[in-house]
């Protein structure tokens, strides 16, 4: 008899929940990772110190108050590294907490330490004085999630040349950065630093950013940003990082040099499956670490499942808790609903982007006709009240038999409110939903029933114009 019906190595979002819902199924589940890292790279380095930073980076300059209390306006003029990791530390240890009080309460023996496979049933865990420990499971999910990937042609002194792991252990803001990679790390982290009053290069090989979002969101977040004295370098490569006494050099292959006090490289992230010793478990993952799943998150070995960033797109931590809960069920043989197709993105830019659907040029190129409907917070009172005359909510609906095809807004709270269109997505629901819904004055959610009212009288003048 095995020694656990369910064994997760790694205890981030994915594993996390696919260990809690074994157990809550009767089973004998069981959870590997480092004392040290119990909570996974989405509390530690990843998710919650990122978004956290955000906060205390809002707060401390008071950005979203200079609309009404002036451009001068700041809460504390110099602000040092050790006011925004005071924040970050209390929120990262209170998570752990919580995710080491949630394994304890469901009866999840943690075992500390690594794992790498021996068999496809037997995982060999090794403690921190590198004793191993054999441990045999019916069933085995990994989600180990990833690292940053770092090209071998820099060389990163974890200083003034970093990754986004680095940067959260930083010794000083610094007045200007260089930023490798225009995605969503990239953008996020260039946004919280030009807050701070860093001078912001970001340089990226393709000659656009977020071009999964929608175009307008993206040219309202761009302006934002040029506002905040950010520059964009597109359709540039970096040649070299050279490193000085004064700082860094970024040299690209057009010849141009950018000095800085510092450079983050965002390029991509790498799947931690190296340490795993695959091929004795009879699998293998690709040349970015990731390993390949059918859809219920099985690898080629049928009992071993995969299961979060380590597998890909969309690599978010919303997405891997479902897939580990998901993954779980079918290990266990619960019925469970497969993932839904449409889900929330999240990027906390400052401003947030956030949105669910297609964007207007996907559906253009699948020949779907569509309207838009648009509100702008600076047409409602909550985006008075709170300062935000930037944001904007579009919704994509069908002409023909009014549905939402894409949600998508911009702003103060865009990742909160984009669940109302899930919802109603979700649902199938239309936009008459929307007119005839009676929102809470004033907030933001009242922007959905603006936008349904622009996007439904647009749709009657058609109408209008063909009988």
């Amino acid at each position: 008899m095995p020694d656990f019906d369910v064994l997760v190595i790694g205890s981030g979002p994915g594993g996390q929940k696919a260990a809690i819902a074994a157990a809550k199924l009767g089973r004998r589940a069981a959870v590997v990772d480092r004392t040290d890292s119990v909570g996974g790279v989405s509390i530690h380095t990843g998710t919650i110190p990122s978004k956290t930073l955000r906060e205390a980076v809002l707060y401390l300059t008071g950005l979203n108050q200079r609309d009404l209390y002036g451009q001068s306006y700041r809460l504390k003029e110099d602000i040092t590294v050790a006011d925004l990791t005071a924040r970050t530390q209390h929120v990262v240890s209170r998570e752990v907490d919580v995710v080491r009080s949630q394994l304890s309460r469901n009866q999840v023996t943690l075992l500390p330490g690594t794992g790498r496979f021996v068999d496809q049933h037997t995982v060999a865990v090794r403690d921190a004085v590198g004793q191993d420990r054999l441990v045999t499971a019916e069933h085995i999910v990994i989600a180990t999630g990833t690292r940053p990937a770092r090209p071998a042609s820099v060389e990163f002194d974890d200083r003034t040349v970093m990754d986004s792991d680095s940067i959260l252990s930083m010794e000083r803001v610094p007045r200007s950065m260089v930023i490798v990679g225009a995605g969503v790390i990239g953008m996020e982290y260039a946004s919280m630093f030009a807050a701070l009053g860093s001078k912001i290069t970001v340089v990226e090989q393709r000659e656009g950013m977020l071009d999964f979002c929608d175009g307008e969101i993206v040219e309202a977040l761009k302006y934002h940003l040029r506002d905040l004295a950010v520059t964009f370098r597109f359709g540039e490569t970096v040649a070299a990082v050279e490193r000085h006494a004064r700082g860094t050099l970024t040299v690209l292959e057009s010849g141009k040099k950018i000095a800085a006090d510092a450079v983050m490289y965002s390029a991509g992230r790498q799947g931690l499956t190296d340490e795993l010793d695959l091929d004795k478990a009879g699998l293998r993952a690709d040349k970015r670490g990731r390993i390949s799943v059918d859809e219920h998150y099985r690898t080629a070995v049928p009992h071993i499942y995969a299961v979060g960033d380590v597998i890909g797109f969309p690599a978010l931590a919303a997405t891997s808790m479902e897939q580990g809960r998901t993954a779980a069920y079918h290990a266990c043989g619960e019925p469970v609903h497969a993932i839904q197709d449409v889900q929330p993105i999240g990027i906390y830019t400052i401003p947030e982007v956030s949105f669910i659907g297609r964007t207007e040029d996907q559906l253009t190129d699948d020949l779907v006709p569509f309207e838009v409907g648009v509100s702008r917070y600076r047409e409602l009172a909550r985006g008075q009240i709170i300062g935000d005359a930037h944001g904007m909510l579009k919704l994509l609906v069908s002409p023909s038999d009014r549905t939402l095809l894409g949600v998508h807004c911009f702003g103060t709270g865009a990742t909160e409110l984009i669940h109302i269109g899930q919802a109603l997505m979700g649902c199938g629901g239309t936009v008459d939903y929307l007119v005839d819904a009676v929102f809470n004055y004033p907030t933001l959610a009242e922007s959905y029933k603006v936008a349904a009212l622009d996007v439904t009288n647009k749709i009657r003048q058609i109408d209008r114009m063909a009988d």
